[in-house]
């Protein structure tokens, strides 16, 4: 589907001028401007109006824009739209989807929901729908689509082509001709320039290409992501166990993919999930209290652990107040260097940069930065120490705390998120909360112990 892209200068003027044009029955004025915007703008301003005004909207789209609009709506406003139409419109509307648009909208709703959309649409999309939706949605089979172009090995150019006329407007994409043999295996992929460019009498098995990367139907989504990403794919082919050819995943739907597992390990990263989707307020609190409760209470038993530490060299503090003022300085640079780090693994394993199975590598790579920023640091605040208190051991101690702080926040950070991707646990779960707290715990080990084998040279 194809739209112009709208870029409004004013949406709340936009909203206004809707919302007017709904009031005083101005259909004619209200469907022309809807045609001037992009789905995706449509679907912003539908979630922004009351629902008596969203149905007057939505009813005036044509069957392929309401398609796309769909689409983008938030899955709580889907089922009540759909149920304002008229069967007959609201059936073109649902055969207007590629089924695995369809899929992702469908599989959102409640079950008795699903099976009244399942309902409207033709007895062969719905099951190919239906049949998307049975596979885990972060899978590869979960995200694939079932419209796209195959041709057998053994026909010629000329009736390839001919194939590719009569299919490619159903198809999800035609770039690429994926080619099959008669049991359905994908055994080969020829481009629709290479296919245009090739002799007419030529078989296919003749011109395609024979290599062709594709992923299993189990394979996990963000997987498949990061491989259309190395290869610049603009789709890839998605087969069984038996090597047949079940669907194609496109870019678009990668780009889904990326934005939705950035926005999950985001979350990880703090300790808490995504809960924008449940409806009901007292889920989300619910949900909210239990994915970020148990992240808060290690926070919490850590800090009853850093005070039990900062109690055992309590008398050095009390002969020295001064060296209770380093004690944020050196826990907090600790936690932003480790988190730091542990982000740069979290994010490189994801994207493929960072191969996690070479432990020590990496953790020789990050603990080099931060045994340079550690050294840099280190001399600035011990400099800062000297001149305040002018007493050379004080910046002594601080400056090497600072050191091994550093050091150690830069190991941990990348050692975390390493073991646990070797435990193929996802390593988002490496979260700053945990991270942090540790450094916090680590750093005030290593301050009181060099204050303690110092002291008797600060008195």
């Amino acid at each position: 589907m194809e739209f112009v892209k709208s870029v409004p200068n004013d949406k709340e003027q936009i909203l206004a001028a809707i919302k007017s044009q709904i009031n005083t029955h101005r259909e004619v004025d209200l469907k022309k401007m809807l045609e001037e915007l992009h789905p995706a703008d449509i679907a912003e301003i539908i979630e922004s109006l009351a629902e008596k005004q969203r149905v007057s909207v939505f009813g005036l789209l044509s069957s392929e824009k309401a398609a796309a609009v769909l689409y983008e709506l938030n899955s709580e406003i889907v089922a009540p739209l759909m149920e304002s139409l008229d069967k007959s419109i609201a059936a073109e509307i649902m055969d207007e989807m590629s089924t695995d648009d369809a899929a992702d909208i469908i599989g959102d709703l409640k079950d008795e929901d699903k099976a009244k959309l399942l309902n409207l649409m033709e007895y062969a999309d719905a099951e190919d729908v239906q049949e998307l939706m049975d596979y885990p949605e972060d899978t590869a089979g979960g995200i694939m689509t079932t419209e796209y172009v195959a041709i057998r090995e053994d026909i010629t150019v000329e009736r390839a082509i001919q194939v590719v006329r009569e299919f490619a407007q159903e198809a999800e994409t035609v770039y690429y001709v994926y080619v099959i043999n008669e049991r359905n295996q994908l055994v080969g992929v020829i481009s629709l320039r290479e296919l245009i460019l090739a002799k007419s009498s030529a078989t296919i098995a003749d011109v395609m290409r024979r290599k062709v990367v594709s992923v299993n139907v189990q394979t996990d989504q963000e997987e498949v992501a990061n491989m259309v990403a190395k290869y610049d794919f603009l789709a890839v082919p998605v087969v069984d166990n038996n090597n047949q050819l079940l669907g194609i995943v496109t870019v678009d739907d990668v780009i889904d993919v990326i934005r939705e597992e950035a926005t999950e390990d985001m979350y990880l990263l703090v300790g808490t999930t995504e809960i924008d989707d449940e409806e009901d307020l007292y889920h989300r609190i619910r949900k909210s209290v239990r994915y970020r409760l148990p992240w808060l209470l290690i926070t919490l038993m850590s800090g009853v652990i850093s005070g039990q530490i900062i109690k055992s060299f309590s008398g050095a503090l009390n002969a020295m107040v001064a060296l209770a003022f380093f004690i944020p300085l050196l826990t907090g640079m600790g936690g932003n260097l480790g988190t730091q780090s542990s982000t740069i693994i979290v994010r490189g394993i994801a994207t493929g940069q960072i191969d996690s199975r070479k432990i020590l590598h990496n953790i020789i790579r990050e603990g080099l930065v931060g045994l340079s920023i550690g050294l840099i640091c280190g001399f600035i605040v011990a400099i800062f120490a000297v001149l305040w208190q002018g007493k050379p051991i004080l910046g002594l101690i601080v400056g090497l705390a600072m050191w091994g702080n550093m050091v150690t926040a830069a190991t941990i950070g990348t050692l975390v998120p390493l073991l646990l991707k070797k435990l193929n646990v996802d390593p988002a779960v490496a979260s700053a909360p945990f991270i942090s707290t540790t450094l916090d715990n680590t750093g005030l080990i290593i301050y009181g112990s060099l204050t303690m084998l110092f002291f008797k040279f600060l008195i």
